[in-house]
């Protein structure tokens, strides 16, 4: 017998099994809770802070190198200066003697805006390395925070592991048995709503998913099992209490209210 031959009452059977073993999946899932999100955001803070701190290293090492340059031109201001000193020694003329004053002047002003820039640039890098170290300190702490998460993560993963593989396995064993369109109906349903709840049996004449009254005629007819009958409040497929227990005889398939 095909998946599409079998009675409205065993698809609702095998529904109901379906979503009670995705209900089991879906309490591994709570137990879980926020922490795969909060592992995943903390890595990407980590790696946000290590790129930045990259990026920090690089520009002291920019602005170092700044440093070197000046401090050498400073040198070669220097030399040109004892350069025009001794020069001044043997000048013939006036003329000279203004044209080596003016060198002069202008290598003492040059190493005056050099000293100075290295001065700004020594105050930057003071300033990046405070960055830097308030940066390392954060990282420092998030990567402690992901340690800490990551264990519990690891912990709830271990003990739940076989299990949740076993539920998976279920749930794909049980998804094989169910027609397509009425799987896909179930797959849309569940994901509409936070507890997945795709499946409910009508409990003290309620909806178990939204708890809104259910009509007496209404239950009857979902107590006869003869079609698919769906909440006009929330959509679920509703189903009676006693859904898991035996077989009813064959009934013609309708399509899904």
């Amino acid at each position: 017998m095909s998946k599409n031959d079998i009675s409205v009452a065993e698809k609702l059977k095998r529904l109901y099994e379906l979503q009670l073993i995705d209900s089991e999946l879906a309490e591994i899932e709570t137990l879980k809770g926020e922490l795969p999100m909060e592992v995943a955001d903390l890595e990407d803070e980590v790696a946000g802070l290590q790129t930045r701190l990259q990026k920090i290293d690089q520009s002291v090492e920019e602005v170092k190198a700044d440093i070197n340059k000046y401090n050498v031109n400073i040198k070669d201001s220097d030399a040109l200066i004892l350069k025009y000193q001794k020069q001044l020694d043997n000048v013939k003329n006036n003329r000279e003697f203004e044209a080596l004053t003016k060198e002069l002047e202008l290598q003492k002003l040059e190493i005056q805006l050099l000293e100075k820039k290295i001065r700004e640039l020594q105050t930057s890098i003071q300033a990046k390395q405070e960055t830097q170290q308030s940066t390392a300190d954060k990282l420092k702490s998030k990567q402690a925070d992901l340690e800490l998460k990551k264990n519990e993560l690891a912990a709830i993963i271990a003990k739940t592991e076989k299990e949740e593989d076993k539920l998976k396995k279920k749930s794909e064993k049980a998804s094989k048995v169910i027609e397509e369109r009425l799987l896909k109906a179930y797959t849309k349903i569940k994901k509409a709503y936070h507890n997945h709840l795709a499946v409910v049996t009508v409990t003290r004449s309620a909806c178990g998913g939204c708890f809104n009254k259910i009509p007496p005629q209404l239950q009857l007819e979902i107590a006869l099992r003869k079609k698919i009958i769906a909440c006009e409040h929330c959509g679920r497929i509703l189903v009676d209490e006693n859904i898991l227990e035996s077989a009813i005889e064959p009934a013609p398939v309708t399509t899904l209210d």
